[in-house]
């Protein structure tokens, strides 16, 4: 492997999957100088039909681009790590993020390893965040970008800073997802209007995440519908069908709003009740991690700080401050009660636009 101080400042490799986003990332880093290569991550281990239609629209918009482009098969990884996660969590009534899990594990462990392969001190992707170095938190840190509505810094918490110091992120600076589309189509690329990605990147637009469960052995048995007191409401179809705070497709009629508010999947039941019952002002996470300290120990500057945190990707920020942490599990107090924290999703804590780390909600 080169040592860090031999590696190129003047090459980038980038995430390239040939959606818009990554494609205006290439185009803004070409315009800094830099040279580009691109990067195709193959993570379909069980489709080929897929795998080789995703990676020729990637090999079509870097030819278009004029950069080379490596095709990493990272798919057993990725089974191994991801997506067994993935159907685990949904087994024990939770609703997990693959990106939160897929991130520091997969995609840019693989972004650091080609870079060095190529000589390439820096990496780059298509997220809408910023990176830089934090006085505050004396590190490289990642940061809100400035498109509050795309900001993707809440699913890059978990990287550590030996990343994020050879990170770039273009697209942090862009404030609205169209002036995106605009400067893709201004260069004559043929996917200036393509539809976004899709949530879940292993997952076809054809199929619903049950669906996928199912293909992949998930056995979701029937089970109750119970009130917060225990009673008996109904037979629900499944504890992978639901999550906290959905009131969608559940097909039982009390005679007032029925809501999800938990998911006791030892019993294999759903508990269900108002709306007013999904709000709380205190959540616990675990399985914890903070760049500053590298680890799941809380930095202590942040113990007593008034700080924001997100408790799901597309959720706004809230002030909270931190009532409890020891090394198993930290207990959030909000200045506000929350709607609908899910067990499984993640809690991400911010001071100012600054992300200091978060942990998986209990």
């Amino acid at each position: 492997m080169n040592s860090k101080n031999n590696l190129d400042y003047k090459k980038v490799v980038l995430g390239l999957s040939g959606g818009v986003d990554s494609t205006a990332a290439a185009l803004l880093l070409k315009s800094k100088g830099l040279e580009v290569i691109g990067l195709y991550f193959n993570v379909h281990k069980q489709d080929k039909r897929i795998e080789e239609k995703s990676r020729k629209k990637a090999q079509d918009i870097a030819d278009e681009l004029g950069i080379k482009l490596h095709t990493v098969d990272v798919s057993d990884d990725f089974e191994e790590c991801v997506i067994n996660n993935f159907l685990l969590e949904y087994t024990k009534g939770r609703t997990p993020n693959p990106c939160i899990i897929c991130n520091p594990n997969i995609k840019f462990k693989t972004l650091i390893d080609v870079a060095n392969s190529e000589n390439a001190h820096y990496i780059a992707t298509g997220h809408y965040a910023k990176a830089m170095y934090s006085q505050k938190q004396n590190c490289h840190v990642i940061c809100m970008g400035e498109n509050e509505k795309k900001d993707q810094s809440y699913v890059l918490y978990r990287l550590p800073e030996c990343y994020i110091m050879r990170l770039i992120l273009p697209l942090g600076e862009v404030e609205n997802k169209d002036a995106i589309r605009n400067f893709v189509r201004n260069h004559n690329l043929s996917n200036a209007d393509a539809k976004d990605s899709q949530e879940i990147c292993f997952i076809t637009d054809e199929k619903s995440y049950t669906d996928y469960l199912k293909e992949r052995g998930v056995d979701s048995k029937e089970g109750n519908f119970v009130d917060s007191t225990g009673r008996v409401l109904g037979t629900h179809k499944g504890i992978v069908h639901y999550t906290v705070g959905q009131r969608r497709g559940l097909g039982i009629t009390i005679g007032k709003p029925a809501f999800v508010t938990g998911i006791n999947s030892g019993a294999n039941e759903i508990v269900i009740g108002e709306n007013t019952d999904l709000f709380t002002d205190t959540i616990k996470i675990s399985n914890c991690y903070f760049q500053s300290s590298n680890s799941k120990t809380l930095p202590e500057v942040f113990s007593k700080e008034v700080l924001r945190c997100k408790i799901r990707y597309k959720a706004a920020s809230a002030f909270c401050r931190i009532r409890e942490f020891t090394d198993d599990h930290i207990i959030i107090e909000f200045n506000q009660k929350q709607r609908a924290p899910a067990p499984g999703q993640s809690a991400v804590l911010y001071c100012d636009d600054e992300v200091i780390g978060g942990g998986f909600i209990e």
